[in-house]
């Protein structure tokens, strides 16, 4: 099957999966568009093995041709490096999910937040695992806290997800306290899970309202600490997607 039939298949199903008949468009954006739909509004549920197999044959040429860059090769100093890039196309260890307290993914289709990236390059069984997961915890995830799946057809070998506090209104030391335990539960779960490197993503802010350059602050003094404390050879990436968590981490770092 050409890339192309394969997502005609995967949208044909989902499609079928719900019950709905209507007629899959033509142009590959609309394709692309569609599936990505289909797989965030999909509720955790068993999957043929043949969906998969096309699926994660579709996915990961899907995330080749964006392109992989490999942790491995960065420059880091003092065990820390700064990348700007799309976290879903990173080789490394371990990925950090901003997920929210159901920890099943975002549901809103083809929503730009980190958490709908993940989990649809991810695929399906990543909101499976999740489910899982809190199924056997019995309760939602509390804030600050951390729970690791596989990366599936990400090129990470592991996903931490990490619920980060929402800030409405003032920003309080409650808040502060809670996103630094984000990154040390992230880290604490990526040492006793062996991860050598662990890229953390920008916790809180955006969709969360954490003001980017305090959550900076805190992200770096938060890895900062866990070394010193532990001893700890980790790696970590610090990941950011805008020019202006860019230049802050940028500027953060150069003080150190």
């Amino acid at each position: 099957m050409t890339q192309s039939e394969k997502r005609v298949f995967l949208i044909n199903y989902l499609l079928r999966e719900r019950g709905e008949n209507i007629s899959v468009p033509q142009g590959e954006p609309s394709q692309k568009r569609l599936l990505r739909a289909l797989m965030n509004v999909r509720l955790p549920a068993p999957v043929s093995d043949e969906f998969l197999r096309i699926q994660d044959e579709y996915l990961k040429t899907v995330i080749a041709e964006k392109g992989i860059t490999d942790a491995d090769d960065f420059d880091y100093e003092n065990g820390v490096a700064l990348w700007q890039g799309d976290i879903t196309t990173l080789k490394v260890d371990g990925i950090v999910n901003a997920a929210n307290s159901r920890l099943l993914g975002c549901f809103v289709p083809e929503h730009h937040c980190i958490d709908n990236a993940i989990h649809t390059f991810a695929g399906v069984e990543l909101r499976n695992e999740c489910d899982r997961i809190m199924r056997e915890q019995g309760v939602e995830e509390p804030t600050g806290q951390a729970k690791i799946t596989k990366g599936y057809n990400l090129p990470c070998k592991y996903v931490l997800h990490t619920v980060g506090p929402i800030v409405y209104g003032n920003l309080t030391e409650e808040h502060e306290k809670a996103l630094s335990s984000c990154y040390k539960s992230c880290l604490v779960l990526a040492v006793a899970y062996g991860l050598n490197t662990l890229a953390f993503c920008c916790i809180s802010t955006g969709e969360f309202c954490f003001p980017n350059a305090r959550a900076a602050e805190i992200a770096i003094n938060s890895v900062k600490e866990f070394k010193a404390q532990t001893g700890s050879k980790i790696k970590v990436i610090f990941n950011v997607y805008k020019d202006i968590d860019y230049e802050i981490y940028r500027q953060l770092l150069a003080r150190d």
